[in-house]
């Protein structure tokens, strides 16, 4: 348990504020039609296509996490038979992200969910919500779970509650930052910025 106040973060690194929200029984659907121009299909379990959609989708809100992996262990978390991916493609090319992970506790996870900026504002991401409700309680579970941070989307947290998410836990993620591991371009999310070793006045 951290004490009141303030916390030094190392120099190179990230706090992020994690809130965990839960969905018990299947939320009504929005019912929004899939987007002109748009296709609902699997994504391929290929390391390569899944980080190249990854990082598309990722780099503005700084997602990490599978970009860690090395081929071998992507490959083995992509294949599992827990693990349901799917896209929107536009003009044939996959736009979205949809991870969904069943776990034998019973729950689903969903693991990374979003768009391209080519895709926001056409309603693809109420329409890929409504699909991830409905692929997650056809399966046998009691409880539907995601994580989001404060380097999400601004209108993240709203989204999910509508979505009918209920905010359950919080927690602290520190984290070394991606654009000093070289995973991203030193430009990439310049709402936060990069506090460089040696920087510190």
């Amino acid at each position: 348990m951290l004490s009141d106040g303030y916390h030094d973060v190392p120099d190179g690194y990230l706090a992020m504020v994690v809130t965990y929200l839960e969905m018990t029984e299947p939320a009504p659907l929005r019912g929004v039609p899939l987007p002109e121009g748009c296709a609902f299909v699997p994504l391929a379990r290929d390391v390569d296509v899944y980080r190249d959609v990854f990082r598309r989708v990722g780099q503005e809100w700084l997602w990490f996490g599978h970009l860690l992996l090395d081929d071998a262990t992507l490959s083995a978390h992509l294949n599992s038979p827990e693990i349901e991916l799917w896209t929107l493609e536009k003009d044939g090319t996959p736009e979205a992200l949809l991870g969904l992970k069943f776990e034998e506790s019973g729950a689903c996870e969903l693991e990374y969910f979003g768009l391209t900026a080519k895709l926001i504002g056409s309603g693809a991401g109420a329409y890929l919500m409504d699909r991830a409700i409905e692929m997650a309680w056809s399966r046998d579970i009691t409880r539907f779970k995601l994580h989001t941070c404060t380097l999400d989307s601004p209108q993240a947290m709203a989204f999910y509650k509508r979505s009918g998410f209920t905010p359950y836990r919080r927690a602290i993620e520190v984290a070394e930052d991606p654009r000093t591991l070289g995973i991203y371009p030193q430009s990439a999310a310049p709402g936060m910025p990069i506090i460089k070793p040696g920087q510190r006045g």
